[in-house]
């Protein structure tokens, strides 16, 4: 395996840990969350019960197909022929995280700025829009590229998929347990039962709260998705020009001038991804010296000959389609 030259490897070590005790701890609280709503409805014999269905249901979790997910976006293979010095990045990003199989390239025909990562370590897709392509320069492409590599080494699918499986169950639990709430509302009024308002206050609040920490999961494994493809190309440079491009560039001229920041939710609470600038100054905590470094990583340029293999831009405004998906 090729290796990637050096970055500050204190600095990346220190990010790594607390991004894994972050996940844990975060993984720990929606697994909480759903146990106490079971013991609640349940009590504490049928919760053995429930996190045995759990159990089940996480070793079950349906994989969907790579290529499956690729058509609801409208997607196609990337062929060699159209992008060959993607494919010999894509391989040698392959090789340097250790995956078994090379991720299939994927392109989606959207003017957005995207590429996002589907599937196992076994068998996975990375797919990137027009406008990717012919906005970013050689070696921010292939930052964003080492990103989603680390998502797929890193095993973030499945880990935010638990994460979504968790949140689904406490909404369902939650409105379970409201449900009855309403149905014995007269004997509770009428009668000298007496209830825990803390327990009505954990059925109403539950699947917020859940929701709040798998939005803290998810930035934090984008974290841990950044710091890793900076480990891979040795280059964090290019990955934090592609973040800032990206957020100069998704918006129309006319929301960047009136509406700035309009699509990034506020509080930095409810947001999927953390702040641009958040990123931006972690990865340059790992600037390495540049010397001697492997010119094929670091070289400013953008994919050779893309508008002549790509045809004519993608024009149309991205849109909701049928299938429930924006691009």
């Amino acid at each position: 395996m090729t290796a990637a030259y050096p970055i500050d490897t204190d600095a990346w070590l220190q990010h790594a840990w607390r991004n894994r005790l972050q996940s844990l701890l975060l993984l720990a609280v929606m697994a909480g969350f759903l146990a106490l709503l079971g013991w609640l409805l349940w009590g504490r014999d049928r919760l053995f019960v429930l996190i045995s269905v759990g159990v089940v249901a996480v070793l079950a979790n349906p994989a969907f197909s790579p290529w499956l997910i690729m058509r609801m976006y409208g997607a196609r293979p990337l062929d060699h022929a159209e992008a060959p010095v993607l494919w010999r990045a894509m391989s040698e990003l392959t090789a340097r995280a250790g995956l078994a199989s090379r991720p299939e390239l994927f392109y989606v025909p959207s003017r957005m700025l995207n590429a996002f990562a589907v599937g196992t370590r076994e068998q996975s897709a990375i797919a990137v829009t027009d406008g990717l392509l012919r906005q970013l320069e050689l070696d921010e492409l292939i930052g964003v590229l080492a990103h989603e590599v680390s998502h797929i080494r890193s095993n973030d699918l499945w880990v935010m998929g638990l994460a979504d499986l968790f949140s689904r169950a406490t909404s369902f639990l939650s409105l379970l347990g409201q449900f009855l709430l309403l149905l014995n509302l007269p004997l509770i009024l009428f009668s000298q039962v007496t209830i825990s308002w803390w327990a009505i206050l954990l059925l109403i609040f539950a699947p917020n709260l859940s929701a709040l920490a798998q939005l803290a999961l998810s930035r934090t494994r984008e974290y841990d998705a950044d710091l890793n493809a900076a480990r891979l190309t040795g280059n964090p440079e290019g990955l934090a020009r592609a973040l800032a491009k990206i957020e100069k560039l998704q918006g129309g001229w006319l929301e960047r001038i009136f509406l700035p920041g309009r699509r990034v939710p506020e509080p930095s609470l409810l947001r999927t991804h953390p702040e641009t600038e958040a990123r931006i100054t972690r990865l340059m905590t790992l600037k390495p010296e540049l010397k001697g470094a492997d010119q094929a990583w670091t070289r400013r340029k953008t994919v050779p000959d893309i508008d002549a293999l790509l045809g004519a831009r993608v024009r149309r405004v991205p849109h909701w389609h049928m299938n429930g998906l924006w691009y």
